[in-house]
């Protein structure tokens, strides 16, 4: 059975387990139920109810909309060429489904054996507990479902290597930057200035700080993601983040076992930024050109950076420079 098959498959006898407990749970404590029933919660106070058909098929229709979205998904035969993308695949389906699951249970055991749906119970702490225990089996389910590690090199290409004269140091440099996280770095950093100005002016009074720290936080992760820096020395690679070139990943040389490069898109590793799971790292700031490195212990780390042929094939270079010495 193919990847794809087999995903269909899960999908199927999933959505239909979901189906069952989001049907039958209320169903079965119908009667200790209040009819409209609490749904809403502005911070320990119920203000918002629905229907208990309502909330039935609102539950559920949520549900299978999210399975029908990964059906589509695994119909795309992209989506499991690499072990990345299963891992976010399988993680997705089963995560998504323990969380609406989570949520209902949520809302049913709020209004347990009420009369009224004003008088609900808080559900704080068990959104807090839905939403761990909903990241814990996704993270878990892509995993353990990711499948084999992607190809070391494409098929029936060698890595490629340059040629170095005895004793000559070599050293590769390129930049890559986003223009749109550029962009709206830029804009965080002009909104962090004004409100910072207008709170301290108190001309913001209540909303300023919350909205000071918003716009510093995605200033901050702008900062971070927009622009990256990779240099490749006898030292091995390293990784500069920011217009500033830090702070700095760096990999040793002796970690590395080759590289190569290869043309990628954002879908392909879950979208821009810094992706992936142990193992199985990207940083992805554009789709295209990408550099990527295998290491020793298997795992792998992708990044898109301009002339990224050149550098893979200097680091294979230095990589057996190393071997023979």
């Amino acid at each position: 059975m193919t990847s794809r098959n087999r995903a269909l498959l899960a999908t199927g006898v999933w959505g239909l387990t979901v189906s069952a407990v989001l049907v039958a749970l209320p169903l079965a404590v119908r009667d200790r139920l209040p009819d409209p029933i609490a749904t809403h919660w502005s911070g320990s106070v119920p203000d918002g109810s629905m229907s208990f058909t309502q909330n039935l098929l609102f539950t559920a229709a949520m549900a299978l909309a999210a399975l029908a979205l990964m059906a589509g998904i695994a119909l795309h035969g992209r989506a499991f060429e690499r072990r990345l993308s299963r891992a976010y695949w399988w993680g997705g389906l089963f995560g998504w489904g323990c969380l609406v699951i989570g949520m209902e249970l949520s809302i049913v055991f709020a209004n347990l054996d009420i009369p009224v749906w004003t008088q609900a119970r808080n559900v704080g702490w068990h959104v807090v507990a839905v939403l761990t225990v909903a990241a814990a089996v996704g993270v878990l389910a892509g995993f353990l479902l990711r499948g084999e590690p992607d190809q070391s090199a494409p098929d029936g290409e060698a890595p490629p290597r340059l040629r170095l004269r005895p004793g000559q140091r070599s050293v590769w440099v390129s930049r890559v930057s986003n223009a749109w996280l550029v962009a709206v770095t830029v804009g965080a950093a002009l909104l962090t200035v004004a409100c910072g100005v207008l709170t301290l002016m108190g001309l913001m009074p209540g909303a300023g700080w919350p909205l000071l720290g918003v716009a510093a936080f995605v200033l901050a992760c702008g900062l971070l993601t927009s622009s990256a820096t990779v240099r490749i020395t006898e030292d091995g690679v390293a990784v500069g983040f920011g217009p500033l070139g830090w702070p700095v990943r760096r990999i040793r040389l002796s970690k590395i076992e080759r590289a190569w490069s290869e043309q990628r898109v954002p879908s392909q590793v879950g979208g821009w930024g810094i992706r992936g799971l142990p193992g199985a790292a990207a940083i992805m700031l554009r789709g295209g050109d990408c550099l990527i490195l295998r290491y020793r212990s298997g795992g792998q780390l992708l990044i898109s950076v301009d002339d990224a042929a050149r550098g893979a094939a200097l680091l294979n270079a230095l990589i057996d420079e190393r071997v023979s010495a």
